[in-house]
């Protein structure tokens, strides 16, 4: 146990003592979570918009009056026909709407700017709402569940929580035990009488710890800051978050097995895992709108099974029984990890 807790100590003091690395670890995840909870939004607000109408009437001046006071466009008067297209091209406008009524009856058609299609579908939407509470025909009721707000951070916490991860465990873990390997350090530990897997255990321990803080940081920045919902399944989330800290910290010791420099781990790690977290795991763009193949491959991808856990947890608020297919991959991958990962380790001592 005195040599176990010897290795832990002297990682620790390794970490502890590269300030630089010791920053960008609890510095980084900060960043990266408000950068996403607030800066970038899927949200679209302040649409520039013209009326171009033909007659008025009540109806009309319901839906001028409806886009003047909604939050989310910049009303900025009525216009011509002719001027549309050239507002439109000089970027002066992001959409039109253009009311004519004919026998009585009001008809509307939108053109916008669809440069950007996030924006425009989004836009769209917003002016289309507008037109159909302010008319007569009943609307449609529409019912939002878990992000009524529809707030972007509900999103993108749970994906961040999963690069964050990543980051800090996987591929910190994989450059701390190569960098034994460059300095020799590791050779003395090989030849020495100490169990391969208590070397393992002691690198990776320091590592978990500083995770659990980093998690508790996280945390408390979603709660409190981002605004997402607490519940009582915030035991839950610690939890499968724990399991994915380990996880993550399998597949930095997985890329140590295969990497010999510090650089080549770098690169294995960003190009096996960073992309695909970013692209394929559902952390920005859905799986299903993917190709059928890409959707197999990230089956492959623990970060999807951990982002899909959290969003049931933390913005639909369900329980522990929803989220029993994620756990069981998530468990079966850290275990295929760990035993691959030590085994080959140990073939080395």
């Amino acid at each position: 146990m005195s040599i176990f807790k010897s290795l832990v100590i002297k990682e620790a003091l390794h970490i502890v003592r590269d300030r630089r690395t010791m920053v960008i670890t609890l510095l980084m995840p900060v960043v990266l979570l408000l950068l996403f909870g607030f800066a970038i939004s899927t949200e679209v607000n302040d649409v520039r918009i013209v009326a171009v109408v033909d007659r008025h009437n009540d109806l009309t001046r319901n839906i001028l009056e409806r886009l003047q006071v909604n939050e989310y466009f910049t009303f900025q008067g009525l216009t011509t026909a002719g001027e549309v297209e050239g507002l439109l091209r000089s970027g002066h406008t992001d959409a039109a709407l253009l009311l004519r009524t004919d026998d009585g009856v009001l008809k509307s058609q939108i053109i916008i700017d669809a440069s950007n299609t996030t924006s425009a579908q989004a836009a769209t939407a917003y002016i289309q709402g507008v037109i159909n509470n302010a008319s007569s025909v009943s609307p449609v009721l529409t019912s939002t569940l878990y992000n009524p707000q529809m707030k972007s951070a509900y999103n993108f916490v749970p994906g961040i929580l999963g690069m964050i991860f990543i980051l800090i465990c996987a591929i910190m873990t994989s450059v701390s035990i190569v960098r034994e390997k460059e300095t020799g350090t590791m050779n003395l530990l090989l030849v020495s009488p100490i169990r391969g897997s208590t070397i393992i255990l002691g690198k990776l321990v320091p590592y978990f710890i500083l995770s659990c803080a980093i998690l508790a940081i996280m945390l408390l920045i979603s709660y409190g800051v981002l605004g997402m919902p607490v519940s009582a399944n915030i035991v839950n989330v610690i939890l499968i978050s724990l399991l994915y800290i380990i996880l993550s910290l399998s597949i930095g010791l997985f890329v140590s097995t295969l990497a010999d420099t510090q650089l080549t781990a770098l690169i294995v790690s960003a190009v096996m895992f960073m992309l695909p977290v970013i692209m394929l795991s559902g952390m920005i763009f859905p799986i299903e709108n993917m190709p059928r193949l890409l959707q197999y491959v990230s089956c492959i991808i623990p970060a999807r099974w951990y982002i899909e856990a959290m969003r049931k947890l933390m913005v639909q608020q369900l329980g522990i029984d929803f989220i029993i297919q994620e756990t069981v991959i998530l468990i079966s991958m850290t275990a295929l990890l760990l035993l691959f990962s030590i085994r080959k380790f140990n073939s080395v001592k």
